[in-house]
C-alpha cells in the first residue's frame, strides 16, 4: 500500500530536492558508467512541461508498475536486462513489458536497499520475476514515492535497444525515490517511456 495517495499530478513546485551529486539519469547512469558507455543527452523539465500523453504517465506521485497496468488495462511483466548486488544493495537495469504481448512499456535503472525489506520480500526481489511495484503492493509494504526530477532525453544505441527502437527519439522519463518514511529509502528509480503511439 502507498502513503498518502493522491489522484492529482504534483508538479514541479511538489518535487523532493535533486542531489546535485548525481546525474539526472541515476541510478541508470551506473550501467553506463560499468559499460563505459557515454552518457545520452538529457534535461531536466518541470512537470508542467512534459507533454502528453507523457505528463499522464510520468507526472504523479505513485508507483509506475501499477501506473503503467491501469494505463494498458493489463499486467505488467519484468525482464532484468543486467544486475548487481553488492553489500545489500541490488542495482538492476530493467524493462517492463505488457503481459501476453511484450510490448516494452518502460526502459529502467533501480536501486534497492535489500536491508529495509521483510525476509519474503527480499527473497521476491532477489527472485527476479516479478516487478518491484508488484512486490511492494502484493506483500502490503508500506511506502511512498516521490518524483525527483523529470526529463527528456535523447534515445541512444542502449536505450533503442532496450525499448526496441531504431533512429532518434526524443523520450520522457522520471527519476524518483521510494520510501518508507522521511529518512529511510527503499529504492531509486530512473524510468524512461518509448514513444507513445
Amino acid at each position: 500500500m502507498e502513503l498518502n495517495p493522491s489522484e492529482e499530478p504534483r508538479l514541479s513546485n511538489q518535487l523532493l530536492p535533486l542531489d546535485p551529486v548525481r546525474s539526472l539519469l541515476y541510478p541508470l547512469d551506473e550501467f553506463y558508467e560499468w559499460a563505459g558507455v557515454p552518457m545520452p543527452p538529457v534535461i531536466q523539465l518541470s512537470g508542467s512541461d512534459v507533454p502528453e500523453p507523457y505528463r499522464s504517465l510520468l507526472v504523479h506521485d505513485r508507483d509506475m508498475t501499477p501506473t503503467l497496468a491501469e494505463a494498458y488495462r493489463r499486467n505488467m511483466q519484468l525482464r532484468i536486462l543486467k544486475r548487481v548486488l553488492r553489500d545489500d544493495v541490488l542495482a538492476r537495469e530493467i524493462v517492463l513489458e505488457v503481459e501476453g504481448d511484450g510490448r516494452v512499456v518502460v526502459y529502467a535503472g533501480i536501486k534497492i536497499y535489500l536491508e529495509h525489506f521483510p525476509r519474503e520480500a527480499r527473497r521476491l526481489i532477489l527472485e527476479g520475476v516479478q516487478p518491484f511495484g508488484m512486490i511492494l503492493r502484493g506483500q502490503g509494504i508500506v511506502h511512498f514515492s516521490r518524483p525527483e526530477a523529470f526529463i527528456q532525453v535523447d534515445a541512444d544505441e542502449v536505450i533503442n535497444q532496450a525499448l526496441g527502437l531504431t533512429g532518434r527519439s526524443v523520450l520522457y522519463g522520471r527519476r524518483s525515490a521510494l520510501w518508507n518514511s522521511p529518512q529511510v529509502p527503499l529504492a531509486h528509480v530512473l524510468e524512461i517511456l518509448p514513444p507513445c503511439r
